[in-house]
């Protein structure tokens, strides 16, 4: 019998290990379960919108579903359709690549007020994730502060200050882009603990920052060292990537703050120690820090940035899933190198934390598809077929991958001119639009 496989979450981890499994040579059937409509995950709502580039790997996915030993069930949820223990009794093999779908608390008094996003949300707004489609962010403070100095902060503030003519190629949705291009934000703040040596953002997204048509970076080139240090323990190639940013930082040193109508400005040495106001955001006190042993430590002096809306964007973590055994300090799954428990499996973020590239996780899947046949040499379960009635049981409308496909050329039919697609933004109209309405 084939072994049966069920994989939890439609991202790059879930379909690299798809893609794994199918390319072995084993007998397999593998059925993908995604909570939405709308395969893709971390591709489709995390992704920048302006780096459609980034997004093309989701042809290959394609061709993964396109497999005969492929099943995709949409709009399934694991918790409420069907359980895990039910799912573990249904597969000889159950993959959780369920990711980081939350944000991680900055620590500080006030941050549950009033005007405080956390990336996870603000991201999937712009980006018309379902859980975030009534997000409405106050968007007419002339301040923004985005915490954080990696890729997501700098996403985040990129697209606030580009041009209409910027970011109407993206596939941001036509309500994001209006709310985007009505705002009243002219400087955004991008606030670190430690220095330019520590940024976690990559030279691409780096250099993009000084290539903006209506906006000039900002920042104080004393605060830049002229090299990385000797003393600094990394890789040759991680030194190499830091140096880069040091030399692109230095360029943005001239850039006058009455150059364009809209700044961003690289505040390092900075921590947020306060969000101030009532029940709404008045603004951000923070404290000047010096790194020491690569730690962030206050210097004691304090400064304060007016605002009425913060953007912490310092990673993100999950909560789990009932009968997952979970870390709940770290916000990841225990395991053993993926290893989740007998025919329980883990990849992706879920499994390591939110680090790396979309690529990264394609070792996570190729490792599961390899434990998978190391652990189990024939199937012994009835797979599909089990939760196919379960769910009938239920009366679960599945959304099948043709069923995608389907909504997949409609939105590419809906776009606006220049944009690859104008995605349908709620689980009821996906519906609708898949059931002729």
């Amino acid at each position: 019998m084939p072994i049966r496989v069920a994989i939890v979450g439609s991202g790059p981890s879930g379909f690299y290990t798809a893609e794994a499994l199918a390319k072995s040579d084993a007998d397999c059937e593998i059925d993908m379960i995604e909570r939405l409509p709308a395969p893709h995950g971390l591709i489709r709502y995390g992704v920048a919108p302006d780096h459609q580039t980034t997004k093309n790997v989701s042809r290959n996915f394609n061709k993964t579903a396109a497999r005969d030993e492929f099943r995709y069930y949409g709009n399934v949820d694991i918790g409420s359709d069907v359980s895990l223990d039910d799912l573990r009794g249904m597969y000889d093999a159950v993959v959780l690549a369920i990711g980081s779908p939350e944000d991680n608390k900055l620590g500080i008094p006030g941050e549950d007020k009033q005007g405080v996003i956390g990336s996870a949300a603000f991201v999937g707004w712009y980006n018309g994730h379902p859980d975030f489609v009534e997000l409405n962010p106050d968007l007419a403070s002339a301040n923004v502060c985005v915490i954080g100095n990696g890729n997501v902060a700098i996403d985040i503030a990129r697209l606030l200050v580009k041009t209409r003519e910027e970011l109407s190629p993206s596939d941001i949705t036509n309500d994001s882009l209006d709310a985007l291009q009505a705002s009243s934000v002219t400087d955004v703040f991008m606030l670190g603990r430690r220095g330019p040596v520590e940024a976690k953002f990559t030279n691409v997204e780096l250099r993009e920052m000084g290539k903006l048509e209506n906006c000039a970076p900002q920042i104080d080139g004393s605060i830049i060292p002229d090299a990385v240090p000797e003393d600094e323990d990394m890789s040759d190639r991680d030194r190499r990537l830091r140096e880069r940013n040091l030399a692109t930082l230095r360029e943005f040193v001239p850039r006058q703050p009455d150059e364009f109508e809209k700044r961003v400005h690289f505040q390092f040495y900075a921590a947020p120690r306060e969000i101030l106001g009532g029940d709404k955001v008045e603004g951000v006190r923070l404290e000047r820090t010096e790194v020491v042993d690569g730690r962030a430590v206050g210097t004691g002096e304090f400064f304060e940035i007016e605002t009425s809306l913060v953007l912490p964007a310092v990673g993100y973590r999950s909560s789990g899933l009932e009968g997952l055994p979970f870390n709940d300090d770290w916000g990841v799954a225990i395991s053993d190198e993926g290893r989740a428990g007998e025919g329980l499996y883990v990849v992706g973020w879920i499994k390591r934390g939110p680090t790396g590239v979309i690529g990264t996780n394609r070792p996570d899947g190729q490792e599961a598809a390899r434990q998978i046949l190391e652990d189990i040499s024939e199937g012994t379960k009835p797979g599909r077929a089990a939760l196919e009635a379960a769910l009938a049981a239920k009366g679960t409308r599945i959304v099948n991958y043709q069923d995608w496909l389907r909504l997949d050329a409609h939105e590419k039919a809906e776009a606006r001119d220049g944009a690859p697609r104008e995605k349908v933004i709620t689980v009821a109209a996906m519906l609708e639009v898949l059931d002729g309405g």
